[in-house]
């Protein structure tokens, strides 16, 4: 199983128009985190996208080409691209500028976003939200699979007989779906024979079942061979030394980002009695190394998932906290679950 991390980059609001030291520190932040990621021997990290004050990422793949000058063989992708509300046209000049930078280590994983403020800023209908993932993903493939591409669609310009560059050192760059819990979505990644990645935030991953075996259904029914196909589940993640330390080091963030996201979606301020239940019983991977191992093979039992991808969160957690975090995922799950995986292989 490839092991991997993922991180919207939480920042507190700098509130400024210019001067904005927080996004600053966070993005050098991030790419130390991706750094020692690298160094400890972790398959991949990624970079999600977002447009709102507490999220410094808003352009993964500039954070993407940073990251490839520093690191040496950790794969870089976004954890989303809103795919929706982008050109896919530039979307893959940039993705394969990146590749270039990273000598081939770069991937895209689409989605059609959770938040929705892409969609005003970048002059889109929210009721087109479906039919414009659905257009562009395509055009992005097309893309991706030739150097000259005639495209007409329903929300951008036509392109007639036109060259797309630069084109990626990759043969092409991989592009998985991102989702979280949408049947259509799944039969969609299924359809396509493209890798599917699962975010599971709230409910207890056996609820995920049906809807992994509609990806392969779907992918079996379209005539792909269901063997091959990449699956990746995203938890929410934190290690430390002993699992009283984990908790007490991750709940404030936690608790911070559930309850400013809960506001926005009607749901119900997050309590400690809440989160520790989501620790035992759900998905959070908030431990220390034996549980966080107990925990990503438990998925694995369920899913048999090609990756998993730990998604951080950072907001009132001190950086150098975070770090160990990072160094003991690689030096001391990974290696584990890599070899249990590989004995059940």
């Amino acid at each position: 199983m490839e092991l991997g991390i993922s991180t919207f980059g939480e920042v507190h609001p700098d509130g400024t128009s210019g001067n904005a030291v927080n996004a600053h520190k966070r993005v050098q932040e991030l790419l130390e985190e991706v750094k020692l990621a690298d160094e400890v021997g972790l398959d991949v990290y990624a970079f999600g996208e977002h447009h709102r004050p507490d999220f410094v990422i808003s352009a993964p793949e500039i954070l993407i080409s940073a990251a490839a000058a520093i690191t040496k063989n950790i794969r870089l992708s976004s954890s989303v691209t809103v795919l929706s509300s982008v050109d896919p046209v530039r979307t893959f000049q940039n993705f394969a500028t990146a590749d270039l930078v990273s000598g081939g280590r770069v991937e895209m994983i689409a989605g059609r976003g959770s938040f929705i403020e892409s969609f005003p800023l970048f002059g889109f209908d929210l009721n087109d939200y479906d039919a414009l993932f659905t257009e562009k993903l395509e055009m992005f493939l097309q893309i991706n699979k030739q150097e000259i591409v005639s495209w007409k669609g329903n929300f951008r310009a036509p392109v007639r007989n036109q060259g797309v560059y630069p084109r990626p050192l990759q043969q092409e760059i991989p592009v998985w779906i991102g989702v979280g819990g949408t049947p259509a979505s799944a039969k969609r990644a299924g359809s396509l024979n493209l890798p599917l990645i699962i975010a599971i935030l709230g409910s207890a991953p056996k609820h995920f079942i049906p809807f992994v075996e509609l990806y392969r259904e779907s992918a079996a029914k379209a005539g792909h061979d269901v063997s091959k196909l990449q699956l990746a589940i995203s938890s929410q993640f934190y290690v430390a030394e002993n699992s009283q330390q984990a908790a007490d080091e991750f709940y404030p963030s936690y608790e911070a980002l559930m309850t400013r996201v809960g506001r926005d979606r009607g749901w119900s301020p997050m309590t400690r009695e809440q989160f520790e239940y989501l620790r035992d019983f759900g998905p959070l991977v908030v431990g220390d190394v034996q549980q966080a191992i107990d925990k990503i093979m438990q998925q694995y039992e369920l899913f048999g998932n090609t990756r998993f991808v730990a998604q951080l969160v950072t907001g009132f957690t001190k950086h150098k906290d975070i770090l160990k975090a990072i160094e003991l995922y690689g030096t001391k799950v990974a290696p584990v679950i890599r070899k249990e995986t590989r004995a059940k292989a």
